[in-house]
């Protein structure tokens, strides 16, 4: 994915993996030069939670081990968000990826829009009314009562007194708000953890392969103008967010410190129930544009072009690491399920 930032928010606003947990992230701070992650907060009262400080070098969280004859594939499970400060013991893993031929990246979908920076920025204006209902409708007129109480609540917590975002589609009006209360609570969902380990193997000659679904956009200012008027089914996402943010803040940070601390157990007991990601997902993807881009089955496309890079890379590689997200790692028809269907050997750390 290009990292031209304005283009690829014009490009991504349809896009699964921009859309969500991405939707406003700041890039990740910097990996040491021993590549061990290492993020901090600068404004200590911004940790308002006393959960989420790690303090002390933490282990790391441990390795999960594919093996098929005497092929192996070790696996980084990632986790979002994590502590703005924490100081994982990155040892484990540099040694792994060092060892290794290949590192496959993190599944994901992507969009090409083949634009450039200055045509991203004439886009600009495009994507901000894209955000907007296109009735010109308010929250206070999409949401339930209930809802919108709740809403603004949270709202002064976490964002303040901004109107414009009243006039934004329940989707993204909660996507924001989620960022903002992730952020406020001292946790980050930037890709530091990814970004670590890809400096590991480029320093040390590993092959990297990114596994990634592409969708290729033809016209994306046409296909932004179109969905404009396109009305989406995002309450359900709203209420989610709602709720995550009101009842899962703290338990994300023990989920957090369980992955610093190698605890696979903790990991797995405080797994997220019920998330907004899936109803979120259903309103970006279920909408009449989205379908005439293709963005149809997009959870099954992309584990099956993950799985397919991780076969490849076995055949041809004695010893291949890769990243995953944890509650894949966990989930019993994840995708190390379906590793094991295909006689793969698994082992937990």
């Amino acid at each position: 994915m290009t990292r031209r930032p304005l283009a690829m928010f014009a490009a991504c606003l349809l896009a699964l993996t921009c859309a969500l947990p991405a939707l406003a992230q700041t890039p990740p701070e910097p990996a040491d030069e021993e590549g061990e992650l290492k993020t901090s907060v600068d404004d200590p009262s911004l940790q308002s939670l006393d959960a989420i400080v790690v303090s002390g070098r933490q282990p790391g969280p441990g390795l999960w081990k594919v093996t098929r004859g005497d092929r192996t594939l070790w696996i980084l499970g990632l986790l979002t968000p994590l502590p703005k400060r924490m100081d994982w013991d990155s040892a484990t893993v540099q040694r792994r990826v060092v060892e290794s031929q290949e590192l496959l990246l993190p599944p994901r979908m992507t969009l090409d829009a083949d634009v450039g920076f200055f045509k991203g920025l004439l886009l600009l204006p495009t994507v901000m009314k894209a955000r907007k209902n296109p009735d010109g409708k308010t929250l206070r007129e999409l949401v339930s009562a209930e809802q919108y109480a709740r809403w603004q609540v949270l709202k002064q917590r976490y964002i303040g007194g901004d109107k414009d975002i009243e006039e934004w589609r329940p989707l993204f009006a909660a996507l924001e708000l989620y960022t903002k209360a992730i952020s406020r609570s001292g946790l980050t969902q930037d890709s530091a953890v990814v970004e670590t380990v890809t400096k590991i193997a480029r320093r040390n000659d590993v092959k990297t392969t990114d596994p990634k679904l592409v969708i290729k956009i033809e016209n994306p200012k046409a296909l932004l103008k179109e969905f404009q008027r396109e009305t989406l089914d995002d309450t359900g996402c709203f209420e989610r967010t709602l709720a995550r943010i009101e009842g899962d803040l703290g338990v994300m940070t023990q989920r957090a410190n369980a992955w610093a601390q190698g605890d696979t157990e903790g990991m797995r007991n405080l797994q997220a129930r019920n998330t907004q990601w899936s109803a979120c997902n259903a309103a970006m993807t279920g909408n009449a544009v989205a379908r005439k881009i293709g963005m149809t089955d997009i959870e099954q496309r992309v584990q099956r072009k993950w799985m397919e890079a991780v076969e490849a890379a076995m055949s041809r590689n004695k010893t291949t690491f890769a990243l995953l997200p944890v509650s894949q790692l966990l989930a019993p028809d994840g995708y190390l399920a379906d590793l094991a269907a295909k006689g793969y050997m698994i082992e937990e750390p």
